[in-house]
């Protein structure tokens, strides 16, 4: 029966900062090895950041990558065997985990499926592997795995398993957030595991890269599907767990469904054995001179060790991990491109309420700068929520009045507006963008004078049908509520003020029907459906991809669903153009949904 004391360093690593990824890895792994691991995994390509995109067709991007990979392996404690992700060359670009030990680069494992779906475009980049990695060590035989590989419902840890003898899968990976993943990936892992008869080690990375957010909450799975340890949800960790593998072969001798198909008949694939034990010849070399490799001293397994405490991590679920994922986001994108303070509009209404609180949440309360910019229109309630909330929060608040810079806007345009009056006409929003326009002009002067990240406020329902101006309320650095409908904006507010046992958000702001205040009297529902209609309907239309009529049939009207239909339509010019901001949702604009500006088609 082999024992193995194993670490999963789940680390937020920032895409090219190579140096400081790679201090990282060491880092982290040399603390490993003084809590007396055998075996520390990383998470899928942390040495370059997870995803590099174009710069892996930039060859001195590669070659940097090579270097520190020799740098990392050099100083990783000589009997501690570490799996860290990488780009590797041969030929071609491979999505590549090595298997380090002894101050070398021992094995390395190819990903053999690359996801091209979704937020995924790994086929852009990279070569799929041709063979599929077992390293031996403690007694024990691992399956090496890179991400996507666990998730085909074929991959290569059937091969691992079936023709390998895996007692184990290590897999490094780097599974972006959305609200619910966590379950749906838990479920995934623990039935490869319970199918199997093998333990899984699931190592994620964390943290925020541009639209895309890491959650971390890596795993480990026994072998019959039970969690036996896991990672916190967005934040760094260090997982350590113990594991007993003498259960494996047993409970597969149980399955009668291993039966079914005889050994070898899965092989795809060069299956590539690499033994870390002892001075014994390995079973790989033995079958196959050209694959097999004989790698001496086992070092520090962890026979005898005593098993570790379980520890309780904290689950988040619903608003409370929505929550979280925002504050990470904003945190990192402000971090990792260089920006301690951020500033928006605070308007006194909900949108801005909530990106101010987590703003405050993720930078401090005291690197935050909220701008009141009345016009003509705005309330004076809508003034005293957005201080009331400005002191809850303990942020920074200017007032910039735009009356007269409005005013002289108009004056220059009355001779080309023919002196038409203010909406005078049908559709006339000229008036009104001219003052949204005029706010996103200010902050983002404050932005070049002062550094700071203009945080827009928008929010899914909005850019969904174009309520939004471009270059006024879109304008910024960073959109937190991107991906947010307004209904969920509302569940988030209440849901900070629960946390906190008090009105941070004032109530007034969450009681208040949704307006833009740009002319007298103005409502959100004016012109639009009203929110849980409309995010309804933009449920089934936009992100389910369902026909109008099969929307109809739901039972909302046809001509609120057509309306909603081409105002998604008509406003993809502004989507193309705005801020980016942290993916949420199964179908976030941007990078999972994706249709062109000039477009023709329409449903009847």
């Amino acid at each position: 029966m082999g024992q193995l004391r194993i670490g999963i360093a789940q680390i937020n690593v920032t895409v090219g900062e190579l140096a400081g990824n790679a201090e990282k890895i060491t880092g982290y792994a040399e603390q490993a090895w003084r809590m007396g691991a055998d075996l520390i995994v990383f998470p899928e390509l942390a040495l370059t950041g997870y995803p590099p995109e174009d710069l892996v067709f930039r060859s001195a991007f590669v070659e940097a990558n090579l270097r520190w990979l020799k740098w990392v392996a050099e100083r990783i404690p000589p009997k501690l065997t570490a799996l860290v992700g990488f780009v590797d060359r041969e030929g071609d670009l491979y999505n590549a985990a090595a298997v380090i030990r002894n101050g070398s680069v021992r094995a390395v494992a190819r990903k053999r499926f690359l996801p091209n779906y979704g937020v995924f475009d790994e086929k852009r980049y990279f070569s799929p592997g041709d063979r599929v990695l077992v390293v031996r060590l403690a007694g024990i035989t691992m399956g090496v795995t890179i991400c996507e590989d666990l998730w085909a419902p074929v991959g290569p840890y059937r091969e691992q398993v079936r023709n390998g003898g895996a007692e184990v899968i290590l897999n490094l990976s780097a599974s972006p957030f959305h609200a619910g993943k966590s379950a749906i990936r838990e479920s995934m892992l623990r039935t490869r595991a319970s199918d199997y008869g093998v333990a899984i080690v699931f190592a994620n990375l964390v943290g925020g890269q541009d639209e895309l957010i890491f959650d971390g909450r890596s795993l480990v799975i026994d072998a019959g599907g039970e969690v036996v340890a896991r990672g916190k949800a967005f934040e760094e960790d260090l997982v350590l767990c113990y594991l007993d593998f003498g259960e494996a072969f047993p409970r597969r001798l149980h399955e009668p469904r291993w039966r079914h198909v005889p050994p070898g008949a899965e092989q795809a694939s060069s299956l590539w054995t690499v033994n870390l034990d002892g001075e014994g010849e390995s079973v790989a070399e033995a079958e196959d001179p050209g694959f097999g490799v004989r790698l001496s001293e086992a070092g520090g397994a962890a026979r005898g060790k005593s098993p570790l405490d379980r520890r309780e991590v904290p689950v988040l679920e619903g608003e409370a991990e929505v929550y979280a994922a925002l504050v990470l986001s904003v945190r990192d994108y402000a971090r990792k491109n260089g920006f301690s303070q951020a500033v928006l509009g605070l308007s006194g209404g909900i949108d801005s309420s909530l990106v101010a609180a987590i703003a405050a949440d993720a930078l401090g309360p005291e690197q935050v700068i909220g701008v009141r910019m009345p016009s003509p229109f705005t309330s004076e309630a809508s003034m005293r929520d957005a201080e009331e909330l400005a002191a809850h929060l303990g942020i920074r608040l200017l007032t910039i009045p735009i009356g007269e810079i409005f005013d002289a806007y108009r004056r220059t345009l009355a001779p080309t507006f023919d002196n038409s009056a203010f909406v005078s006409l049908s559709g006339d929003v000229a008036e009104e963008n001219l003052q949204a326009r005029i706010r996103g002009s200010l902050l983002m002067a404050l932005s070049n004078k002062f550094g700071w990240l203009v945080l827009a406020t928008g929010n899914k329902s909005e850019l969904a049908v174009g309520y939004v101006t471009l270059y006024g309320d879109m304008a910024g650095g960073f959109c937190p509520l991107k991906d947010v409908p307004k209904t969920f904006v509302y569940r988030l507010a209440e849901y900070r003020n629960r946390r906190e046992g008090r009105p941070v958000i004032p109530l007034s702001v969450l009681r208040k029907a949704p307006s833009a205040e740009l002319r007298p009297g103005q409502k959100d529902e004016d012109e639009l459906p009203p929110y849980p209609v409309l995010d309804a309907v933009l449920e089934l239309y936009m992100e389910q991809d369902l026909p109008v009529s099969a929307v109809v049939t739901r039972e909302y009207p046809e001509a609120i669903v057509q309306q909603v239909a081409e105002r998604v339509r008509r406003s993809e010019y502004k989507r193309h153009q705005g801020a980016p901001g942290p993916k949420l949702t199964p179908r976030a604009f941007g990078r999972d949904r994706r249709y062109p500006i000039t477009n023709h088609f329409r449903e009847r």
